[in-house]
């Protein structure tokens, strides 16, 4: 028997029964007719695996939230746009329910609550509507540019826990109120609107996938230097990569007027760039050309299409614009590379990957001595691994590397960031908050900024501010399963049970994705481990904290976080002993996040744990 975590869709005919009687042949054909032209090729589009058939529905299983809520949409936008002109007797209406959830696997079959809980939201949904549970909403979050509407808890038949409810509704027919964006209204409020798809990577090399990646988001970034431009943030492009799409139902998806997409053939020391902007209101090409240059020319290739893009939009650029825009941010592109490759090893957030994309960071450094943006990923690096080696990565230096970085570029919201991170952990918070803020003015999209402003909150205690932060990092960073992790903790810390559980299964669910990938990381199992708990599922909390602890039996954060499922569970003496064994060598930092962590509320009045905070207390005035 196989448990696993999956995306569950429910769908089935409003008022089949009555169609049925009115004209039952007729009825059966339509519904084979619209799931052998729209709703089955769709599936299969969004990879989704169709278990079960009945007379009026059917459920399928996503192993991606996003495909499973992008498939719905497109579905139901397919039925809306098939149902017009049909007279009430003879319209075929789906509803749909969507649930994350524990499934079991039985021969070809699938069971369980996930499954029970999607059935039940399809059976609360309205016509053409889509509802969907919580850990859905939140695990999709901006991505769709669809609007979720809060339908509050819900007591479903046969559910043992109130769910909370979102619906997402769709213009119809029947007279539903459209409830996302799309491209219809007057031109000039689009005019100026630009989706840049994942540059697609064309070389022979998989391992090439971080320079199509790293070309994708150096041209959004370009782009969006542009006042009067609006450019789809990175998070909500990338999740249409490595899917087949059709540029019209992108525009409409988005809100977008011109997307442009393009692909990416690094060969030793050429490379090959092509791209295309595309009308997405009426599906014209505006433009496209093919470059064929020395790898050297990297960043001229990203000015001209840059530049490409302004004329084609009729944009007048600021001075200061056009400054930025033609501003490259080193002359080495061996030193890009290296700097490119760093930053998809530091999204890993392994202490090994962390280590490997510092390396990285360093060679950029000592190949262009006055690459910013390089300085500033060695600084996150070493302000991230001083959760596993405090003493290896003192708090001067990371400070020293922020600085750095903002003598060379004072707008850097990277280096912002670190700064800021760098003035907590020393315990200057004021100066802290200021660099935190300056970061998110000048990128409110960058997820480094904030994370590390949402962990600031946690430590002191402001666990609403801490929320919105987090919820910020988790929405800008699809595998990014730590976020959701710290919103459960911190909501957990607030009483608010629903959403506690909500961003637990979100957090699974990233944490077994993360783990698939990594599997010689703890990290994705310590903290998977946690969400178990609160989900109150403790043979699942101890094996997934034991498989955390074989990995790395050493790793500090690994014990802290298994002693707080231990705490969760009731196994008051592994917790205590494991905190024993991690609290004298943690940092003084770290101690601050423990006293406000309410996983340790089970113990926390233990006179053995009183004892062990005394202790790092008194160090601490010693110290001072």
């Amino acid at each position: 028997m196989e448990r696993r975590l999956s995306a569950i869709f429910a769908a089935d005919i409003v008022g089949y029964s009555h169609l049925m009687g009115i004209d039952e042949e007729g009825t059966l054909n339509r519904f084979k007719c619209h799931r052998s032209e729209l709703i089955d090729p769709l599936i299969n589009d969004h990879r989704g695996r169709t278990f079960k058939l009945t007379g009026d529905g059917m459920l399928v299983e996503f192993a991606s939230v996003i495909n499973a809520v992008a498939c719905a949409a497109d579905i139901q936008r397919g039925m809306a746009e098939r149902n017009q002109g049909v007279p009430k007797d003879h319209r075929i209406d789906l509803r749909i329910g969507i649930n994350l959830g524990d499934i079991i696997v039985e021969d070809g079959d699938i069971f369980g609550d996930g499954v029970n809980v999607a059935a039940r939201l399809e059976g609360i949904a309205d016509a053409g509507c889509i509802a969907v549970a919580a850990s859905v909403r939140d695990q999709v979050g901006s991505r769709l540019n669809l609007k979720f509407i809060d339908k509050g808890e819900h007591a479903l038949k046969n559910i043992k826990q109130n769910i909370r409810v979102y619906t997402i509704g769709f213009g119809s027919p029947s007279g539903i109120e459209a409830t996302t964006q799309t491209i219809v209204g007057p031109l000039d409020q689009l005019q100026k609107t630009i989706a840049v798809l994942p540059f697609t990577n064309m070389s022979r090399d998989p391992e090439q996938e971080y320079f199509s990646d790293g070309i994708t988001e150096d041209i959004i970034t370009d782009l969006s230097k542009i006042s009067s431009l609006h450019v789809v943030a990175r998070n909500t492009v990338f999740t249409y990569k490595g899917r087949s799409v059709k540029i019209k139902q992108v525009g409409q998806d988005l809100g977008v007027r011109y997307v442009l997409e393009g692909s990416v053939r690094k060969v030793g020391e050429r490379v090959r760039i092509t791209g295309q902007l595309i009308d997405a209101l009426y599906g014209g090409h505006m433009w496209a050309e093919r470059y064929d240059r020395d790898l050297t020319d990297i960043f001229a290739i990203q000015d001209e299409i840059t530049h490409a893009i302004v004329s084609q939009l009729k944009i007048k650029l600021l001075p200061e614009e056009l400054e930025a825009i033609d501003t490259e941010p080193t002359g080495n592109v061996e030193a890009y590379t290296y700097y490119l490759r760093g930053r998809q090893f530091s999204h890993a957030w392994t202490k090994s990957y962390l280590h490997l994309a510092r390396r990285m960071f360093c060679k950029a450094v000592e190949l262009d001595p006055d690459y910013a943006r390089a300085y500033a990923g060695i600084a996150d690096c070493e302000a991230a691994l001083r959760d596993w080696q405090p003493d290896d990565f003192p708090l001067e230096r990371i400070s020293a590397m922020a600085a750095k970085a903002l003598d060379l570029d004072p707008n850097l919201a990277e280096a912002h960031a670190s700064r800021g991170l760098a003035l907590h952990q020393a315990g200057h918070d004021e100066e802290a908050a200021a660099s935190f803020e300056r970061a998110l003015a000048i990128d409110q999209g960058l997820h480094e900024a904030n994370f590390h402003y949402a962990r600031f909150f946690y430590m002191r205690g402001n666990f609403e501010s801490a929320v919105h932060y987090f919820r910020q990092a988790a929405e800008l960073k699809p595998d990014d399963y730590l976020s959701p992790i710290h919103l459960m903790s911190a909501y957990s810390s607030l009483g608010k049970v629903a959403e506690t559980e909500s961003w637990a299964r979100v957090g699974v669910w990233r944490a077994e994705q993360a783990l698939a990938k990594n599997p010689e990381n703890s990290g994705p199992a310590h903290r998977g481990a946690l969400a178990w708990a609160h989900l109150g599922d403790p043979q699942r909390a101890r094996e997934w904290a034991d498989r955390a602890l074989a990995i790395d039996p050493d790793d500090m954060v690994a014990q802290y976080n298994v002693a707080c499922v231990y705490s969760i569970i009731g196994e008051i003496e592994k917790a205590i002993r494991l905190l024993q064994s991690v609290l004298p060598k943690s940092s003084y930092y770290q101690t601050m996040w423990f006293k406000n962590d309410s996983d340790l509320n089970a113990i926390r009045g233990d006179v053995r744990v009183l004892k062990m905070f005394e202790l790092i207390e008194e160090e601490k005035r010693l110290t001072v």
